[in-house]
């Protein structure tokens, strides 16, 4: 019997935010995560697709690098044409040739265009009632669609193809999590497996706790917005529970990248509480603190319980992990960077390896992660961390990093200048990466844009 899924995405969640991953300097309770992972298999080197929130949402939905698209830094913004292309396979598309059903609840931010001007007099409002799009998230794959573009637009909820409610900001949790489990009840009365890809709005910004959790925390708003986040996948457990289908749902949680400074990181840390543990950086920076983020799956009998993987991963690896699941096979245009962890997941620790992981910062820096060794293209943090990439340059700062991350966790020691060999070796890794289309065996495929590997930054 083919097992359910559901993929549960929160927004800016940094590593260090679960209480379980980060006992020593987290201060957010997190009891609902903590419990997956009692239950489950947490994988402590895991990595988004970017240190930003469209490029990792394109790498999960189509298993590719989203810098081998139009996108070569930040994110999308406003109504605009979908990232992924019409033709491109994506994972739910996949799903539903195994015959899925599929539902992406919440957050989209890969692009869609409506068919009335947006509301430009509220930040937070996008399109009016009644709004039409013609190539949202039921063109690329599901079945089901209920949710919002992205933060800047959040009040208008999309039901599939048109906007169907207004919704306050600080209701959208709430929403988006009742409307989870309705889905997951309604699933589970058939015989048809699903997909449900719940893209949290939480806790990016806007932070807005429901009036229940402020205080919560003890530490700000950030920190009750995590714990409400961890309220909503607590209610998708007890969803699955009483849907009486727990023993048949593969259910992974997992964030879009890492906490962002605007969550007052530095407030936080002076009261003990480091979002991203001892990790450098935070959200938007090529340090690890911007992309390495919480995985968490549990799949009764077949993932060990309280298990842990240390094996380096990406969100990218869904697709090839649902290919592998489903017994689908991947055509040679699709999924170039996934590798699946379904392996991984049965106990075996050695096949299916990823050999490296490829990352992303908001202002296009490159970084190559392969073994102990991690590559970065850039003098700075290419991103919002002190020093940007253009005030290292002043400094004098080296133009490349190299870290040891077996000595030094928190990317502090850049050992360029004494492993000129290592540096060559992953460029040169890298730019084979670029140059065939794909990180994975296969024929070679064509970038949607040509690849500059390195950029110059104002940050």
């Amino acid at each position: 019997m083919k097992p359910n899924i559901i993929y549960v995405l929160c927004d800016d969640l940094g590593y260090g935010d679960v209480q379980c991953l980060n006992p020593a300097r987290g201060k957010i309770p997190t009891p609902n995560i903590d419990r997956l992972a009692g239950q489950g298999m947490t994988f402590t080197d895991a990595h988004a697709c970017s240190s930003v929130c469209t490029p990792s949402r394109y790498g999960i939905l189509t298993g590719r690098y989203a810098w081998r698209t139009r996108l070569q830094s930040g994110v999308l913004s406003n109504y605009v044409t979908p990232l992924i292309a019409a033709d491109r396979l994506t994972v739910p598309a996949l799903l539903k040739s195994s015959g899925y059903h599929t539902a992406c609840i919440g957050k989209w931010h890969l692009g869609f265009t409506v068919d009335r001007p947006v509301d430009s007099a509220d930040k937070f409002t996008g399109a009016p009632l009644g709004a039409r799009t013609a190539d949202g998230p039921t063109t690329r794959g599901f079945d089901f669609f209920y949710g919002f573009h992205h933060a800047r637009m959040m009040k208008s909820v999309f039901t599939d193809d048109r906007v169907t409610e207004m919704v306050e900001p600080v209701d959208l949790l709430p929403r988006l999590t009742e409307r989870a489990g309705q889905y997951i009840a309604e699933r589970a009365k058939t015989k048809q497996p699903f997909f449900l890809y719940l893209a949290l709005n939480s806790p990016h910004t806007p932070i807005v706790p429901s009036a229940q959790w402020v205080g919560r925390s003890q530490l700000n708003h950030y920190g009750d917005f995590v714990m409400e986040t961890d309220w909503a996948l607590g209610q998708v457990m007890e969803a699955v529970a009483q849907a009486g289908i727990e023993n048949n749902t593969l259910l992974i949680f997992t964030s879009d990248n890492g906490c962002s400074p605007h969550a007052d990181t530095d407030g936080m840390e002076r009261q003990g509480h480091f979002a991203s543990a001892d990790f450098r950086g935070y959200k938007s920076d090529i340090w690890d603190g911007g992309h390495r983020i919480p995985l968490i799956v549990r799949w009764p009998g077949h993932v060990r319980p309280g298990s842990e993987s240390d094996r380096l991963t990406c969100l990218t690896d869904l697709m090839a992990t649902c290919a592998d699941l489903t017994g689908v096979r991947v055509p040679e245009t699709a999924g170039e960077d996934s590798v699946s962890l379904l392996p991984a997941l049965r106990g075996n620790t050695e096949a299916s390896r990823r050999d490296a992981v490829v990352h992303h910062s908001i202002d296009g820096s490159f970084s190559i992660r392969q073994g102990r060794w991690k590559l970065e293209l850039c003098p700075g943090s290419g991103g919002w961390g002190n020093p940007g990439n253009a005030a290292a340059q002043r400094q004098g700062l080296p133009s490349v990093q190299l870290y040891d991350l077996a000595t030094d966790i928190g990317e502090r020691h850049n050992v360029q200048a004494q492993h000129a060999e290592i540096v060559a070796q992953l460029t040169e890794l890298l730019e084979t990466y670029i140059a065939e289309g794909r990180s994975t065996p296969g024929a070679s495929q064509e970038n949607d844009t040509p690849i500059m590997l390195t950029k110059t930054s104002s940050l």
